[in-house]
């Protein structure tokens, strides 16, 4: 994420001496709250649908205090961030009024003020008394309420059923209620555009059905959103042979063959200017003693 100090640089001075960075920040950034607690300036926007009340959002976050450059929080370390939950993962005021006004893709930076960030007393040994704070956002995706308890309910059913013993006559149903849970949290990990987790939970459902045409198709999904164009042509193939005539599987086949091409085009392209000749009619190859 960029740094808080960049949007200081070239502020208009007049009227602003004396004023804090943060002070001269807030006078043109919008307020959201109603009583400039929250104040708000995108710097990328969004698409889509407001994110919703009791959401589940992905979102990295870096929070700054008033002439610090480093955060003293920030979640941009993570590889992946996790899913967290508006009003229960995310307990800090002013961030979840500041979601709740972004849009997916949007990046944007907030001020709040301490009613709605640390209050009177802070955070030692970090937050100082009474801290206006400033946080970059950027909302990767979100999952709305109703979404959000299912994929909750998922992941708790999952981790049930795993620890479950059951009778021999009776694993079979335990069998069944896990294949349908590891499906569709690799729908939902598909939705939050996580192919990896996707793929991870397809396979899982493969160990138990290694025909199940479903199972197949999420994995050839997630296989070529990460362009691992191969797998996926595998994956999808099979799901394909289990269900000859499935427009969803047959469609993903035709986007395959249409990624790959693109593909292999940009390939022989880039080998074709690599080996094009030069004004003076030599070649790449031809002058390549030249870089050994």
């Amino acid at each position: 994420m960029s740094s808080p100090s960049r949007p200081l640089n070239g502020m208009p001075g007049s009227g602003a001496e004396g004023q804090s960075p943060y002070q001269r920040l807030s006078r043109w950034m919008l307020d959201i709250s109603g009583d400039r607690g929250v104040l708000k300036d995108i710097i990328r926007e969004g698409a889509g649908e407001l994110v919703t009340p009791d959401a589940s959002v992905l979102v990295k976050y870096s929070g700054y205090l008033e002439h610090m450059d480093k955060p003293f929080d920030s979640n941009c370390f993570r590889k992946t961030p996790r899913l967290m939950k508006l009003g229960e993962d995310i307990t800090l005021w002013g961030m979840e009024l500041g979601i709740l006004s972004m849009r997916r893709g949007e990046l944007a930076r907030f001020l709040f003020k301490p009613t709605y960030a640390y209050g009177a007393l802070g955070c030692p040994p970090l937050i100082p008394p009474n801290s206006t704070v400033l946080f970059e956002i950027e909302l990767l995706d979100f999952l709305d309420s109703a979404e959000s308890d299912k994929f909750c309910a998922l992941s708790v059913a999952l981790l049930l059923l795993r620890r479950r013993s059951a009778p021999a006559e009776e694993q079979h149903l335990v069998e069944a209620a896990k294949l349908l849970v590891l499906l569709n949290l690799s729908f939902t990990y598909l939705k939050l555009e996580q192919p990896t987790r996707a793929l991870h939970y397809g396979e899982q459902a493969l160990i138990i059905d290694q025909k199940n045409a479903k199972a197949l198709f999420r994995c050839g999904q997630a296989c070529l959103i990460m362009t691992e164009y191969q797998k996926a042509r595998d994956f999808l193939v099979r799901a394909q042979k289990e269900q000859p005539f499935n427009h969803d599987i047959n469609n993903e086949l035709k986007k395959l063959a249409s990624c790959y091409r693109d593909y292999t085009d940009k390939e022989k392209e880039m080998c074709h200017r690599m080996f094009a000749p030069y004004d003076n009619g030599s070649t790449v190859g031809e002058n390549s003693r030249f870089f050994n």
